[in-house]
Parts: structure tokens; sequence; C-alpha cells
């Protein structure tokens, strides 16, 4: 932490009775100075071994990050909570004195925090066609970012990020929460030392039950909206109804579809528990199947296969809009090896021998959410509490920028292939995709004028 403020802090605090501070980083309510509250005197006094954080994105997964950042309310002080819905950010400003004790500074623009240098860390739980460009900007700013999944809106985006990272020196830790689950690690880590022999294919599958968008119509900008800054980077598009709320997860500018959305978490599992990086072919089958005359633009149903070089294999199978589960459940990884297979999801493991019959199972100590809207749960804590130990030097990352970043490439390849309606040929060393024209039209996007990455 900054030496400058921890000196501010202390001398700030000698004089606890008469000292007033700004609602900025008291979070108190309205703009004028308030005298302190012991509560708040009790928190800067304790601030040298805080991390002191902002968020941007005060909506679903925000709220479900309100119990983490409660729970780990003792090492964090948070300054700032931004959206660009106003209603949305007030609220949630609100929610936070429940929460931590105080209210934090609402703001529409996140670049207001990002030129505070009282903040060490920034929570990116925005868009996904914001999560790389808030995060290069931020580790320009010299923060420290804990961004949602998935990590980049397009594959240039996260070899762009991996290089800013070692460029800057700052933490970046992906919302890859089961990185950061126990009975995952642990069951892993015996798959690695041959538990069920040796590991050649995981099964990853999502259900869920969308229901039709409707059909959008060009309507006013909804007041306390920042249109303008919600689409940020993406070029310009005319406001439709359908776009607000979780919506612009199904349309190119702004969303990677259901396996950006939430694959990236089961291939991320996939890839560590296989121990591979890039794959040498991905197929695809799927489509929009389900309410047809909506204008969702994208695939509701995705089965894919990555191939791997040593003859190991990923599958995915995601389904939208039909909520059939195949598997017994609505999401998780089936691991397969040669004397036996284990499923794993975000609350526990069950290992299996080649008969199928039960080995062993273990659950987490508290259960986390599957496919409910936010995805709360212990996991998440444990992974928020990971990144902050990462930032001051007490841990390594449960994962790294690059794991991230070779995890949502994944999404990204399925992605392109659903596209394009082709099989794709990728060089395993890089993840390049081997047909020129298909790699320079898909590997990145076209920014509006004014938000293109740094060179």
């Amino acid at each position: 932490m900054k030496e400058d403020r921890r000196t501010f802090i202390r001398k700030s605090a000698i004089a606890a009775a008469g000292v007033t501070i700004g609602a900025q980083h008291l979070g108190a309510m309205g703009t004028g100075a308030k005298a302190m509250s012991a509560k708040s005197y009790d928190r800067i006094m304790g601030s040298n071994d805080r991390i002191n954080i902002a968020v941007a994105g005060c909506y679903r997964r925000a709220s479900a990050l309100r119990g983490s950042f409660g729970d780990l309310k003792d090492r964090i002080n948070i300054l700032y909570v931004c959206d660009v819905v106003k209603d949305r950010r007030e609220k949630y400003a609100d929610s936070m004195v429940e929460a931590v004790g105080y209210r934090p500074r609402a703001i529409n623009d996140f670049r207001e925090f990002l030129a505070d240098p009282e903040v060490d860390a920034f929570f990116n739980l925005t868009p996904d066609h914001w999560h790389a460009p808030g995060t290069w900007m931020a580790l320009e700013a010299g923060k420290h970012v804990y961004v949602e999944k998935p990590l980049t809106h397009n594959p240039r985006e996260g070899e762009l990020l991996v290089q800013f990272q070692k460029k800057y020196g700052r933490v970046v830790q992906m919302g890859n929460q089961q990185r950061s689950q126990k009975t995952a690690q642990a069951i892993i880590g015996e798959i690695h030392n041959g538990l069920i022999g040796e590991a050649y294919m995981v099964l990853a599958y999502y259900s869920n039950q969308r229901g039709s968008i409707g059909n959008g119509k060009v309507v006013p900008i909804p007041d306390g909206f920042d249109w303008d800054l919600f689409q940020g980077p993406a070029p310009r598009e005319a406001f439709k109804d359908i776009y607000f709320d979780y919506n612009w997860h199904w349309f190119w500018p702004w969303g990677t579809g259901e396996t950006g959305n939430n694959a990236t978490h089961e291939l991320d599992v996939a890839r560590w528990v296989l121990g591979v990086a890039h794959p040498e072919e991905v197929s695809f089958f799927g489509g929009k199947f389900q309410f047809i005359d909506d204008d969702w633009t994208m695939y509701d149903t995705m089965d894919a296969t990555f191939v791997y070089p040593g003859n190991r294999l990923i599958k995915w199978d995601g389904k939208s809009r039909n909520n059939y589960q195949t598997y017994g459940n609505d999401r998780g990884n089936i691991v397969y090896g040669t004397e036996g297979s284990v499923f794993i999801n975000r609350n526990g493991y069950k290992q299996y021998d080649l008969s199928g019959k039960l080995v062993k199972e273990d659950n987490e100590k508290s259960l986390s959410v599957t496919t409910g809207m936010g995805g709360e749960g212990a996991i998440t804590t444990n992974h928020i509490a990971n990144f902050l130990d990462a930032i001051q030097g007490k841990a390594k990352q449960d994962s790294d920028l690059q794991q991230s970043a070779d995890s949502t490439l994944l999404c990204h390849l399925s992605n392109i292939a659903s596209r394009t309606g082709q099989s794709l040929r990728c060089n395993p060393a890089t993840g390049h995709i081997l047909d020129r024209k298909i790699m320079k039209q898909y590997w990145g996007r076209t920014y509006e004028p004014g938000w293109e990455p740094p060179a």
C-alpha cells in the first residue's frame, strides 16, 4: 500500500473528534463534509491493512458480490461504485451500508476513480465488451483488476491484456471462481496424480430455460441511462427497448453468447483437468432453434469439440433455452479416465470406477448458485480473498492471467466456428486460426474511434 496515504490517514485520525472528511472517501450521504462517526473512525484507522477498491457495474453480478464484500469488509474499503444507470448505482451504494457499514460514492464514469490515486483495485463487473478495455485502462492507471468472465470480447484482447499485465506488473484475476473451490482443487490434484488413470476427455455442459426476448424497436434512451458510455469501445448503435438489462449478452457488439457467459467456467475447469493450452481443431454444431422469430442474434444451442495434441479432447454441450438436463443436473464437467470417471461442479465432486459405481464424493461446505443469474456463493468469496492475498503478496493467484486468457480463447474459437459455419484448424502453440481470412476477420474487432487499444 502507498506510504503517502498511510501517513495522511494516520495524521488525519489523530484529531478524531474534530476531523471532517468529504463524502468521497467516507461514503457519506450527500455531497457536504460530515463529522467522522466512531464506526468510520475505526474503519479509517484500520485502512493501512486494507485495500481501497472501486466497483463498476452495479447490477446482477454486483449484487452477488455484495455478500462477498460483506464477508471481506475487514480487508477492503469500497471508495466508489459506478454504473451508467443512475438508479442502479444509487441503490447499490445504499445497499453497501448494510453489507459493509458505510455508503461509497456513486458515480457514472469509471474514469473518475481511475484518476484517483487512493484507489488500489478495480472490480470490473461490466458487460463483456468492456472487460478488456476497462482492464487495460485500469492497468495504465496503476490499478489491480478483478475482472468478471469472459476475460475478453475477442481473442486479440487476451493477447493484449497479457502484454499489459507484464508491462505494468499489477495483479489481474478473472472471475473463474472454481479455481478457488476447495473440493475442485483437491480432486483435480488427485486426478493429476493418477486417481482415474490417464484423463483423456472432459465433457463440459450447461442447460438453462431462457425465454424469448421478443422483437425490439428503436425508442428514446431511458432517463438516467448513459447509452453512449455503455457502448464505449463498441461501434455506435441506435438504442432498442430490448437491449436494456440482460439481453445485451445475445448481440455481437457487446456479448459473447452463452459460451462467454457460462462456458468460460466449465471450459476453464476442463483445461485445468487435462493440463492443455490451445487446441489444434475446433468443430461446431448448433444454431438458433428455440423462439426463432425473436431478435436474439446468436445460437441458443451449441455442441463444440476441441481436439488437442496428445489425443486429448474437450466437448462442450451448451443449451440456453432447452432445460432438459441431459446429465442429471444443470451444469458441470465429467472427466473420463482410463481407470474411472469424476463428475465436478461448483458444489463438489463424485468419483466413479469403470463399472459406474460411486467410489467417493465430497461437497463444498457452503453451496453456490449454479444457473441462477448472479451466481453468488462462497467460492466467489474465496476467489476474491485470493485476489486480495495476491495483491498483498500473501499468496499466489489460484488462476493467473494467462490461464484465464487461454480458457476464454476456447469460447471465442467456438463462437468463430459458429459464425463462419466452419471447423477451425489452429496452431496449438499460439491458438491462432490457420485460415488467414477467418483470422483477419474474427481475431479482433472494430472499435469506436477514440476507444482503440493503446499501442
